[in-house]
Formats: structure tokens, C-alpha cells, sequence
């Protein structure tokens, strides 16, 4: 027996050792071509033996199958299959495997320029979400660009009037102007106010490779105003492979848009080329909103070896857009829909002249854009960066000046009866023809055997009225022209320690007038504005289109209203310092910046008086930034940051009032901001959940009244201080092969810290009687304009091969108004008044149809529906009226509605058909 027992355990240790001396190991390097992949998945098809990518994506599989293939997976990428071979106890190594993105965001890279700074997974130590290009150019449809981020955590994007591209976006509760928008690393916010009009980049979403949103101060090594976070939009390079596409789409309210492209790929001697044009028209979802956009894109490149590479793009997208700008009260929506629910589409800016359609307010505007990118790796270790760009802005904002007898275009006496402007009736007075004001008929009165149009409204300020007034179109030129260049040196010090230095150089030269477009009747216009030349008599009309010359001149030859133009100065430099070492990365980055301001004035003063240009007022400002980022295995990472700006003010807080007076009171804004995150990564799912808090002090703001009895006036805020704190979470996952689930949830809590002071101004600069120098009680109050809660369900799958159906529903809450000086002017205000909060579904359908001899090429199909449900929502508020303070207003859905708003759009749609060859 206990020879039989020797037996049997001697048997057992054989099997055992052969066992383990059959298996073998197989190994590889996962990446996606540039970076490493941790997390992803390889599998010996058929069995239970696996492994996973470590952080540098290195894996490692033991297996007793002698041959046979590993299927490598990773999610947002496609598979891959690979076949291996081993002997015995041996090792095979795979080398390195490139994983494919299934949705184009790497295959279609960037201008590889080094002046980026892209945020990069389980690395940068900042909060961010990347949206593929795939996605854009499938379910952007009808919608305005930045709306493609809305189901990221802590942003609101609203289409404010509704208007074609004048949509607007708040991140972590900071409007656009206070959130820095880059192309191929280069900014673009206006660099008087901050501000970026999405009309004049509509051609953007048509040549983008990638876009970023960091939400949070970022990764951006320039001093730049990224209070709420940087929007990089990342357009394609030259060198991609050989190519091109045809596409055409159609939707609601007429819309179409015809576009083509095509690229040579990089040739043999180096050279590169491609070129995109496309065309975009439509009626506007909303009444009486027409538009007209072009886009052009030019992109050269030249990489005569591996040193090398110089980009050169040139792009520009002239359009013109009737816009809805006055603000409109839930009342007036009532009033003009049916069945007790209110016209959400209604626009009290337009009506009909001589039978056809026509919109006091157009904008109209072209801005081209030329960069020169050139990369110079000049040894393993160190990299010069360069770009150098020009950006040539012309256009402008119609509106009206005038009046007839104290009234103007929007007042009662100029309504037909559905609510339009009554042009013919406006054009009746202005050419002398009698017209009825309620029951009274009144006619026109010449000056000097004219019939003269101006600046005054009919009435005076005492109260006095004449029938010598009339209305005119009018427009505001906000021209520039911007050049710039930004230098960036890249040094690997050692093996964890890399250098980054560079400076950002800019000058900006803004040239602002006014122009006569239409005198609706009249002979001529009286303008008494310009010291130098008073009671000039004007007649040149101008168009309201733009010029499609990308060079045209930036002046006209008859100008009223105001003449004058504003310089800034830009001198930065910057630093960071990197280390990287195994599973740690950390940074420590800082910028210094002058900004110089100053004002030339041809109408307030004559030109022998001091200040009518005044020198350049030199203002410091920088930031200082740092974080750490900490890979606690294959899944897991987190990571902390922090910063402080001191951020100078914008032009007109410089030189208040349209004046060349400089503000005695200049003070820096100060922002501190604080994170820290979690992000987890695996085959099957990735999440993040970051946490925030950012403090702002000394914050200065303007903003349009839009109030239909200050037509072109506007609001100054100053003092302004503000908490913002929150949490979010954004996470996908791979359920399967074929079906893909994605998720966000954002909350903050964002408050005002105590008192303000507004001015509110006419279209004229003149300070509006009882509303100069008003305190704004807005200690504790929240913030408005932008959802403080938000969250976002989606998910696409894959009915048959290549035949996808997806949909995502969007909820938005704890949505207040923005501050209405006339609702703050008190201690025991009631605060923000809370919006019914709302959500959105939209839906998709995609079919690709490969065709070709190698069936490299395809038809695209799409269809977008947004806003399936149709679902009536207010997406804004411009005033804080509570229906307790109102007990005989009416209300609807628990608002008053004697508050100022504007709806979101209902059920959208449009389909678009591609071919790719």
C-alpha cells in the first residue's frame, strides 16, 4: 500500500511539473499608436487565460495553449485579433499593438503643434472631457457648436435668443467670457471683453479632429482667463491620409448645408494639402431668424524630414443672421400663442416691409484666420515650438435709433396684431404719409424741406413731443485686427524632469463705428455726435451682408453714433516644470502678463485735446499653478490641484462709459481655485468623480439690458464675488460588443459674497435716471444663467453591423435667473428666482455602407432628433419677478408672467447623407 502511495504522489508532482512546465507566457505592449493604454484586455480566444495592460501597457498572459490568438479589446476602440506561437515553457512577445479608435478621435490627430496643451487620462492633473470628432460631425446636426458639450458634468449651453450661432455656454456657473476658448492652442476670446460670438466660428464643428473641455484653471500654460475652464478645439492637420468626402443635410425650418473636402496626404517630397468648403442656410427655428453661412478651410503643410513639420491654415466662415434680441415676458408668449400655451418661437424684432420679411436686427460678420505652425525637434531632448497668426475681423450688430412721438419699433403703436413690427407703418411716417397712434392720425413734419431722421426718440426729456422723428436701421461695427505669436521651448532635463518656458505675445487693435443701413422712408440723417463735425447730414446706406474679401477694410467713409477704437497689448511668458516618474506625475506652472489698454476717441473729443488718444495703461497680471497626479494601479487614479489668478479687466472697465477717462477705481480680479479627483479605468468601464471649489473677487461684468424700453442699452456690474463649489461625476461603459452606455450627474452650489454696484446706460452711453450707481444686495444669492444641477443618460447599440441607434436624455435643475438690478435694490430681496427645472431627449440613428473594390470607402447615413418629447421648457431668465410679490399676475408653471424669458427650442431634426472616399 504505501508503494502504491509513492506511486500515486511521485504520478501526481510528474503532472504537476509538466503542467507547469508546458505553459508559456505571451507579452506585449499595448498603445494607441502615440500613448500607452493601461487597463486593456487581452484574451487567449477560447479560454479563461487573460491579462491586462499596466500603466505603460505592457501585459503579460500564462498559458498552456501552444498556439492560437489573442483578442486585445479596450474600450472606445476596436478590437484587435493576433496570432501567436510557443514551445513549451517558452515566451512569445507580440511586440507592440496599435489599437484602432472606433471613433475617429485619434485617427484624425491634430495640428501636432507643441503649443498644445491637451489634457492627458490618468496624467494631467485636471478635470476633462474630450468629444470625438466622430461624434460632432453625427450628432451635431442643426444644433449650435458648443451644444455638442452639454452632456458634460457642470455645463449649460442655451441658444439665448435663438439666433444662428448665437448660443451661449457656462461652465462650473462662469460664462463664456470668463472661459478661455483655444484653436490649435491659440486663443481666441475677443480681447477687449472676453467675449467669443459662435456665429463667426459656425464653420468650426465642419474641420475639428477633437475638442476638449477642461473644466477648472486646466493644463494651458498661458496666462490666460480660464476662470471656468478651457474649450480646445483641435482642427485636422494636412497629413492626413489621401482623401475626401462629399456630405449634404437637410432639417426643419428649411435648413441645408452642402459640403466638400479633400486632402493629398502626405507625398514623397513632403508636401501636404487639403481644403474644405461648405454652405449653410435655413429660415431658423425661430420666427423671422433666416441665416446664410459660408465656411472655407485651407490647410498646407511640409515635413522635410523627421525635424520638421510646418503647418499653415487658413479658415473663415462669412455669414449674416437675423437674430431675436429683445427680451420677451411670458405674458407677450401667451398673448400671441393659443389654447392657453404660450408661441414659444414668437420674435417681437421682425415683421414685413413691402411684402417681404425683414428683421431689424441682423448680424453680419466674417473673420478669417491664418496661423503658421512650425515644430522643430531639434534633438532627443529638447523641442521648439512656434505658431504665429492673424485674425481680420469684419462686421457688425444692426439695431434702431429713433423714434416717432416717444415711441420706437417695439412699442404698442408699431404691433399689427399678431404681434409683428409694423414696417410699412414705420416707413408711412418716415416718408411724411399720415399714420393712426390709437385713435389720433399724426403726419411727419419736415426740417428744412426734409424729412431728417436722428438720434431723438420724439420726446423730450421734460416731456415735450414733436412730429419731426423718425426710426432709422443702424449697425454697431465691431471690427479688429488681431496678430499674435506664441513660443514654447520643450527640454528633458533628465529621465522624470521636463522644462517648459515660453512667451505669448499678442496685439489687438479694435476699430468701432457706427453705420446707416436703412431710413425706411426718409431723406437723409442727422447726426450730432461728432464734436468735429456737428448736425452732419448722412446719406450712404450700407449693406447688411458681409464682404467675402477676407482682407477688406475695416472703415467706412460716413460714420455716426461714435468713432473710436481700442488697443490692447499683450506681453506674457510662461513656465512649467513636469515630473514623471512610474505611477506619479506632477507639475508646477506659472505666467506673468502685461496687458496694455488704450482708447482713441475721433467723436467725444477734437483732435487738439489731450486725451483724445490717451498712452497705454500697463496692467500685471499672471498665475501660478500646480498638481499631482498619483496611478494607484492598472484602475485606479487620483489626483489634486490648485491655483490663483490675478486676472486684469476687461477693456470697458478700463475706460468706462465709452469714455477716454480712466476707471480710478482698476482692480485686478482674484481667483482661487482648488480639485481633486478619482478616476477609474477597465476594460468595461471608466469613470471620474472630481470635487471643486473656486472663489472670485473683484469681478467686473456687462451685459445687454435688452429691454424693450432701452433699445441698445446695456448693464455695468462691479465689485462682483462669488463662490462656486460642487461635485461630478462622468463615467462609460462597454456592456457588450455592441452596446455602449454613457452617464454624467454634476451638482454645485454657486452664491454670490456680498454687495455690488450697477449703472444701467442707453444705446447712447448716457446713464439711465434712477439707475446710476444702484447697490446690489446680493450677499448669499445664487448664481443665475446656468444650471446648478445637471445630468445626462445615453447609450448606442448596434442593431446590425454598421446600423447603430442612440439616445440620451439631458435633465437640467436648480436653474435661477440672471440679476435684474430693479429685483436686487433692497436688503430683504427674495434672492434668484428658481426655473421649473427640465430635461431633453434626443435620438439618433446611423447606417455606414462600405462600397468600393477594396470597400474602403462609404455612404453615411444619419438622422438627429432633438427634443423628442417636444417638451416646452424656459431655458433663461432676465428678471427675478416672484408671483408673491405679484398676487394679481398670472402665472405659468409657478412664474410670473410679468418675467422676462426666453424658451428653448422644441422637436428638431435633420438628416444628413455622406460619402467618404
Amino acid at each position: 500500500m504505501k508503494t502504491m502511495k509513492n506511486w500515486l504522489l511521485t504520478g501526481l508532482l510528474f503532472m504537476i511539473v509538466s503542467t507547469v512546465f508546458s505553459q508559456g507566457k505571451i507579452t506585449g505592449t499595448i498603445t494607441d499608436g502615440s500613448n500607452s493604454l493601461p487597463g486593456a484586455n487581452a484574451v487567449v480566444k477560447g479560454s479563461t487565460d487573460a491579462g491586462s495592460s499596466d500603466f505603460d501597457g505592457k501585459f503579460t498572459i500564462t498559458t498552456s495553449v501552444a498556439s492560437g490568438e489573442v483578442v486585445i479589446s479596450y474600450l472606445g476602440y476596436d478590437s484587435k485579433t493576433v496570432k501567436f506561437s510557443l514551445s513549451k515553457g517558452g515566451t512569445v512577445n507580440l511586440g507592440t499593438i496599435i489599437l484602432t479608435s472606433n471613433s475617429n478621435q485619434l485617427e484624425e490627430i491634430v495640428i501636432k503643434s507643441g503649443v498644445l496643451d491637451i489634457a492627458k487620462d490618468r496624467k494631467t492633473p485636471v478635470a476633462a472631457s474630450t468629444i470625438k470628432a466622430s461624434e460632432i460631425q453625427a450628432k451635431l446636426g442643426t444644433q449650435e457648436f458648443p451644444e455638442i458639450l452639454k452632456n458634460t458634468p457642470s455645463v449649460y449651453v442655451t441658444k439665448s435668443g435663438g439666433g444662428f450661432g448665437d448660443s451661449r455656454i457656462n461652465i462650473r456657473g462662469f460664462d463664456q467670457k470668463n472661459i478661455a476658448v483655444m484653436v490649435n492652442g491659440v486663443p481666441i476670446n475677443d480681447m477687449e471683453g472676453g467675449t467669443v460670438y459662435w456665429s463667426n466660428w459656425a464653420g468650426l464643428s465642419d474641420v475639428t479632429s477633437a475638442m476638449q473641455v477642461q473644466r477648472g484653471l486646466g493644463s494651458s500654460k498661458l496666462a490666460i482667463a480660464s476662470v471656468g475652464g478651457t474649450i480646445n478645439i483641435l482642427t485636422k492637420s494636412s497629413d492626413l491620409k489621401e482623401g475626401g468626402s462629399f456630405a449634404s443635410g437637410f432639417g426643419n425650418a428649411n435648413y441645408l448645408k452642402v459640403q466638400g473636402s479633400y486632402n493629398t496626404g502626405l507625398m514623397k517630397n513632403g508636401l501636404s494639402a487639403s481644403i474644405l468648403l461648405s454652405s449653410t442656410t435655413g429660415d431658423g427655428y425661430i420666427d423671422g431668424t433666416k441665416f446664410e453661412g459660408k465656411n472655407y478651410y485651407i490647410a498646407l503643410g511640409y515635413k522635410p524630414n523627421d525635424k520638421h513639420d510646418i503647418q499653415f491654415s487658413f479658415t473663415g466662415a462669412p455669414q449674416w443672421h437675423d437674430q431675436r434680441s429683445t427680451f420677451i415676458s411670458l405674458d407677450t408668449y401667451l398673448k400671441y400663442g393659443s389654447n392657453g400655451e404660450p408661441n414659444t418661437r414668437y420674435n417681437s424684432d421682425w415683421g414685413y416691409l413691402n411684402g417681404e420679411q425683414y428683421n431689424l436686427r441682423t448680424n453680419y460678420y466674417h473673420k478669417p484666420v491664418g496661423s503658421i505652425n512650425w515644430d522643430w525637434n531639434i534633438n532627443e531632448t529638447t523641442k521648439l515650438s512656434t505658431v504665429v497668426y492673424g485674425s481680420w475681423g469684419r462686421g457688425a450688430g444692426a439695431t434702431t435709433t429713433g423714434g416717432v412721438r416717444g415711441n420706437n419699433y417695439a412699442s404698442a403703436a408699431f404691433r399689427t396684431a399678431n404681434g409683428l413690427v409694423d414696417w410699412d407703418k414705420i416707413q408711412a411716417w418716415n416718408s411724411g404719409k399720415p399714420i393712426q397712434i390709437g385713435s389720433t392720425t399724426y403726419q411727419r413734419q419736415q426740417i428744412g424741406g426734409q424729412y431728417l431722421n436722428g438720434a431723438d426718440t420724439g420726446r423730450s426729456s421734460a416731456g415735450v413731443i414733436n412730429n419731426t422723428s423718425g426710426i432709422s436701421q443702424v449697425s454697431s461695427f465691431n471690427s479688429h485686427n488681431w496678430y499674435g505669436g506664441i513660443i514654447s521651448l520643450n527640454k528633458k532635463l533628465s529621465q522624470t524632469l521636463t522644462l517648459d518656458f515660453g512667451v505669448d505675445l499678442r496685439t489687438y487693435k479694435g476699430i468701432h463705428y457706427q453705420t446707416l443701413n436703412d431710413l425706411y422712408g426718409a431723406n437723409a440723417f442727422l447726426d450730432k455726435t461728432d464734436v468735429n463735425n456737428p448736425n452732419r447730414i448722412l446719406t450712404e446706406i450700407f449693406p447688411l451682408k458681409p464682404s467675402l474679401n477676407p482682407f477688406a477694410k475695416a472703415t467706412a467713409n460716413e460714420k455716426l453714433g461714435y468713432d473710436y477704437d481700442g488697443n490692447v497689448n499683450w506681453y506674457g511668458a510662461f513656465t512649467q516644470l513636469e515630473y514623471s516618474k512610474d505611477n506619479l506625475t506632477a507639475f508646477l506652472q506659472g505666467g506673468i502678463s502685461q496687458q496694455g489698454f488704450k482708447r482713441a476717441d475721433r467723436f467725444n473729443y477734437t483732435p487738439e485735446n489731450p486725451i483724445a488718444k490717451t498712452d497705454y495703461e500697463n496692467i500685471l497680471g499672471g498665475n501660478i499653478k500646480a498638481g499631482v497626479n498619483y496611478n494607484i494601479n492598472e484602475q485606479h487614479n487620483v489626483f489634486v490641484n490648485a491655483g490663483y489668478y490675478s486676472k486684469q479687466p476687461f477693456f470697458t472697465s478700463v475706460y468706462p462709459n465709452f469714455r477716454n477717462v480712466l476707471n480710478g477705481n482698476l482692480t485686478n480680479e482674484k481667483i482661487v481655485g482648488l480639485e481633486a479627483g478619482y478616476g477609474f479605468r477597465s476594460a468595461v468601464f471608466n469613470g471620474n468623480v472630481n470635487l471643486y471649489h473656486t472663489t472670485w473677487k473683484d469681478r467686473y461684468q456687462r451685459g445687454n439690458d435688452g429691454s424693450p424700453t432701452n433699445i441698445g442699452g446695456y448693464l455695468d456690474y462691479s465689485g462682483i464675488s462669488e463662490t462656486h463649489s460642487g461635485i461630478e461625476f462622468e463615467g462609460n461603459a462597454k456592456l457588450s460588443d455592441k452596446l455602449k452606455v454613457t452617464g454624467m450627474f454634476s451638482i454645485g452650489n454657486w452664491i454670490y459674497n456680498g454687495n455690488s454696484i450697477s449703472n444701467t446706460y442707453d444705446s447712447a452711453n448716457n446713464p439711465i435716471e434712477g439707475l446710476a450707481n444702484k447697490t446690489l444686495y446680493l450677499d448669499k444669492v445664487k448664481v443665475g444663467d446656468a444650471a446648478q444641477l445637471t445630468a445626462s443618460l445615453g447609450a448606442s447599440y448596434e442593431v446590425l453591423e454598421r446600423v447603430t441607434i442612440d439616445a440620451n436624455y439631458n435633465y437640467n435643475d436648480k436653474l435661477y435667473a440672471s440679476i435684474a438690478p430693479i429685483n436686487f435694490d433692497k436688503p430683504d430681496n427674495r434672492g434668484s428666482l428658481e426655473l421649473p427645472n427640465y430635461g431633453l431627449l434626443d435620438a439618433g440613428f446611423s447606417y455606414k455602407m462600405l462600397v468600393g473594390k477594396n470597400r474602403d470607402n462609404s455612404f453615411n447615413f444619419r438622422l438627429n432628433v432633438n427634443n423628442v418629447l417636444d417638451k416646452v421648457y424656459i431655458a433663461e431668465s432676465k428678471t427675478n419677478f416672484f408671483a408673491a410679490d405679484y398676487p394679481t399676475q398670472a402665472t405659468y408653471k409657478g412664474i410670473a408672467t410679468n418675467n422676462n424669458v426666453y424658451f428653448g427650442f422644441g422637436r428638431t431634426w435633420n438628416f444628413t447623407l455622406s460619402y467618404n472616399f
